[in-house]
Formats: structure tokens, sequence, C-alpha cells
């Protein structure tokens, strides 16, 4: 019995390790519609943005700050988007259009 209770904790202990690895860090990118006048650093969704012309970079953004919601956030920091992206996902057509109707 406790060999059983034993297995099903450790099941369990891991079940949630994957959820707490499921918020990885990565590179998140945005490209503005037009450039900021000087270097901003912006923290939206999780993420610190470091702008500097065109582009806005997040070298560890949790996967979560690029969605609409975390677009729409950095949208009214900085404006218009024309790319919005990570190695996991990119805001992208309607998702965009919905995202930088935020701006104004």
């Amino acid at each position: 019995m406790k060999l059983r209770m034993l297995a099903a904790a450790a099941v369990l202990s891991m079940s949630f390790a994957g959820v707490a690895q499921a918020d990885v860090k990565a590179v998140a990118t945005a490209t503005l519609k037009a450039p900021v006048a000087a270097k901003t650093k912006v923290v939206v969704a999780g993420a610190v943005y470091n702008c500097e012309g065109s582009t806005c970079i997040s070298l560890a953004a949790p996967t979560r700050a690029v969605t609409v919601a975390g677009c729409k956030a950095l949208v009214k920091k900085v404006g218009e988007l024309t790319a919005f992206s990570n190695a996991v996902r990119a805001i992208e057509g309607d998702d965009l259009a919905t995202c930088n109707a935020a701006a104004s």
C-alpha cells in the first residue's frame, strides 16, 4: 500500500513539474510601424522589451507574452506593430489587426 501511495505521489509531482516548465522564457520580437524616438524600455505581460528604432526585443519573455493580450499591452505603450512573435507563436492577420486597434 505504501509503495502505491509513493508511486502515485511521484506521478502527481511529475505532472506539476510539467506545468511549472510550460512558461518557458524565450526571445520575443516586435517590429514597430513607426520607430521610437529614443531607446526605450517597456515592461508588459511579464516581459521586458528594449526598443530601439523599429524593433523591440525581449530576451527572456514568457511564452504567454506573445498573445493578442500581450500584443495589445505592448501596442498601448509603443504604437502599432507590423510583426510580433517568438519561437513558438506569431501574431498575424486578424489577430495583429485586433492588437493594433488597441493603439488608438
